[in-house]
């Protein structure tokens, strides 16, 4: 697929308001963009269409999709970013957390590197957005 500059422009625009709305930054009585996790859902929408263009083009060249291959280039793209993250988070915790933060963050970590993130959040939180989950590292995996 060609390099299409719009998209990674629709991403930068998606991704602003989500970072505004972790800055907390105040208007009067509330904060700026309370409802800032419209960005996310704008970048899963532009996503989803990348992913579908591809495994469309995929299907009209070989006559079939394979999804094996699909999470195969996936995880070559997203693997690596994933364990610089972890290993940041991890070297900052051990610096910065308390031993019971630090505990958590092993959970989630583990929960990262299974695939269960949303899982251990849901029972973690109770809520997506809880102010308890503001400040945990691994909660966007």
């Amino acid at each position: 697929m060609r390099y299409r500059p719009h998209i990674d422009g629709l991403r930068t625009l998606a991704i602003i308001p989500v970072i505004i709305y972790h800055l907390k930054l105040p208007i009067g009585s509330r904060d700026l963009l309370p409802g800032g996790f419209l960005g996310v859902d704008v970048f899963f929408v532009v996503s989803g269409y990348l992913i579908t263009l591809i495994l469309l083009r995929e299907q009209a060249e070989t006559g079939k999709i394979s999804i094996l291959w699909f999470y195969k280039r996936r995880a070559r793209r997203i693997l690596p970013a994933l364990f610089l993250v972890i290993f940041a988070s991890l070297l900052a915790g051990w610096f910065v957390m308390l031993p019971s933060d630090l505990e958590r963050l092993a959970f989630s970590t583990v929960a990262s590197l299974t695939f269960l993130s949303n899982v251990y959040w849901f029972f973690e939180l109770g809520e997506y957005g809880a102010q308890s989950g503001l400040l945990q590292p691994m909660l966007h995996t």
